[in-house]
């Protein structure tokens, strides 16, 4: 196998160490082909454990204007639509100094406009990470006013800004609201939420975020989940392939890899190192539950220690007989209602069980199954064994 050293940091010595790793890539199929035939069975991508840390995207927010609502708008009371669409309407050359016709005004220019066929939105999107000029990303509109629903309704041209206060995309279109609220003769439905709603495509990018992609003498890559056992899988596995000291762990989470100054060359060898599968380290011991729907999910590293578990719940019933008493012909009483009630306690005797020193998550599972439990009463369990120190995993209660 041919072993490509990227040793230098100028130009010349990386475009050699570009060339020998190509030479690799021309004999990478049989390789490739050992390497995954010997590779353990739990193997991934690193692609699926890493993402390059200059490859990230950048939140977008922008305030525009949606027409077109049937009655739905924000209406009179909302003063920063009001006064949206007078700035809007001016800057499109419309008077709006003087009384309109077509809105309640109050008499003059200084009135309140009553358009309750538009409404204030927040728009917000993610730029994906080396975005260019021209494509399109998805935008999700969401009304700030008293705007009842969206549905229907049109966005006007919006500027998405960064954090730095620079456009970066420009919205426009119809929106796309699935969610339905309804009602008449006092009932109501509501399916969704009408005052959010999606324009997939919506917005166009207009300007390139910089990175340090094309720029600077490495390629970070920034693991999914921390992990030390997997950075260093991810360097040794690197170093393997293209020599000593070209990946280095910078922590847990990034990974620092030379790579060569040619862009052309560079996005071809991240290609190949995100292609590479190495044996990821073991997740930590968890315990994830959640108490609102009883979901209870337990990773495969949870161990108990010895520990002897009885769980029951005590029971009581009560319950009421409506009788009427009827005095006897020659007693001279009166007929009177009488409410007699019964109370039953049940307190159901539940069998112990033992956990070994050591159990893994089928016995635990087993022996949580052998008395019955529910999925409330799994989570009582897990967290009175959390509270005695027999639970050796994080407890994350959602």
């Amino acid at each position: 196998m041919t072993t490509a050293r990227i040793s230098g940091m100028g130009q010349g010595g990386v475009l050699d160490a570009w060339t020998a790793a190509a030479r690799w890539m021309s004999l990478g199929l049989l390789t490739l082909g050992l390497l995954v035939s010997g590779a353990p069975a739990r193997a991934e991508r690193i692609k699926d454990l890493a993402s390059v840390a200059a490859v990230r995207p950048n939140q977008l927010i922008g305030y525009g204007l949606v027409v077109g609502l049937e009655g739905t708008g924000d209406g009179a009371d909302v003063s920063f639509t009001a006064q949206s669409m007078r700035a809007m309407l001016s800057r499109l050359g419309v008077n709006v100094d003087g009384p309109l016709s077509d809105f309640d005004t109050g008499g003059g220019g200084g009135g309140k406009i009553d358009i309750k066929n538009v409404a204030a939105v927040m728009v917000t999107a993610e730029l994906p990470g080396l975005a260019k000029p021209g494509q399109r990303i998805d935008i999700n509109v969401s009304a700030i006013g008293k705007a009842s629903s969206l549905r229907g309704g049109n966005l006007l041209l919006t500027s998405l800004r960064g954090v730095d206060g620079e456009i970066y995309a420009l919205a426009q279109g119809p929106l796309t609201a699935t969610a339905v609220d309804e009602g008449a003769a006092g009932s109501r439905v509501k399916v969704g939420v009408p005052t959010s709603s999606r324009i997939p495509g919506g917005a166009f990018v207009e300007r390139i975020v910089d990175t340090p992609f094309d720029k600077s003498d490495q390629v970070v890559l920034n693991l999914r989940e921390a992990d030390f056992t997997t950075a260093n899988a991810v360097v040794q596995a690197v170093n393997a392939q293209f020599g000593e000291g070209v990946a280095r762990a910078i922590d847990a989470v990034s990974v620092a890899i030379r790579a060569p100054q040619d862009l052309s060359s560079r996005v071809a060898f991240v290609s190949m190192v995100e292609n590479m599968t190495v044996k990821p380290g073991e997740p930590p011991a968890r315990v994830v539950v959640n108490a609102r729907t009883g979901t209870v999910v337990i990773s495969r590293n949870v161990r108990v220690n010895a520990a002897a578990v009885s769980h029951g719940t005590i029971s009581v019933a009560i319950s009421a007989t409506n009788e009427v008493s009827q005095p006897n012909a020659l007693a001279g009483g009166q007929t009177a209602a009488v409410q007699n009630a019964q109370v039953q306690v049940r307190d159901p005797k539940n069998p112990m069980f033992l956990f070994q020193p050591g159990v893994d998550l089928r016995q635990i599972v087993d022996a949580v199954n052998q008395v019955g439990a529910t999925p409330s009463a799994l989570i009582a369990i897990l967290e009175a064994l959390k509270s005695s120190g027999s639970l050796r995993a994080d407890l994350i209660v959602l």
